[in-house]
């Protein structure tokens, strides 16, 4: 009983708080609402006019590398920050080689930092977009099949100016420690 109570609390705290999301913002509850997210996704891609700036664990989504893959042939600049573990392991689904031949496009790979016991190394586990520094995509989702078929994910998208302000400095960070995929 205690568990259904906690369970409906933070139901009720949730909605409260989409509830009080602002007009310009979406949030998607991933696998119910895939499809939705997904062509909102890439609307977005379709709208940018001059940069698609992306922090993300896992790409192996198809879909989303081919909207990618297109709007860099209309001149938009992508880059693509990638986690160097999880890009070579899965590097036959990863959509790094793929995407990597385009013009227009720059694939990155980085590291996590260096644990204090320097016995391994932490993940680039951000699952972030951010389009032409004003709107910008983040979540629990890795671009994958599974995170929008499979798993129980959320997905937010705000055009908020503080967040995409900071997230593309913090982006431009990363990118400055990552290195260049060749």
């Amino acid at each position: 009983m205690k568990k259904n109570i906690n369970f409906f609390a933070i139901i009720i705290v949730f909605l409260t708080f989409c509830s009080k999301l602002p007009a310009k913002d979406n949030f998607f509850l991933l696998p119910e609402q895939n499809e939705q997210a997904l062509k909102t996704i890439l609307k977005s891609f379709d709208q940018s006019k001059k940069t698609i700036k992306i922090a993300i664990y896992n790409f192996t989504h198809k879909k989303i590398a081919k909207k990618l893959k297109n709007v860099a042939k209309k001149g938009i600049n992508i880059e693509i920050i990638l986690d160097e573990h999880s890009s070579e392991t899965k590097k036959d689904k990863s959509m790094i080689g793929y995407l990597a031949k385009y013009k227009n496009i720059t694939m990155y790979q980085l590291k996590g930092k260096l644990s204090k016991s320097k016995k391994y190394y932490g993940k680039m586990h951000m699952k972030v977009a951010i389009i032409d520094n004003k709107t910008v995509i983040f979540g629990s989702a890795n671009w994958s099949y599974s995170a929008f078929s499979n798993n129980y994910e959320l997905l937010y998208i705000t055009k908020d100016y503080a967040i995409a302000k900071k997230m593309s400095k913090y982006f431009d960070r990363l990118k400055k420690r990552a290195k260049v995929y060749k």
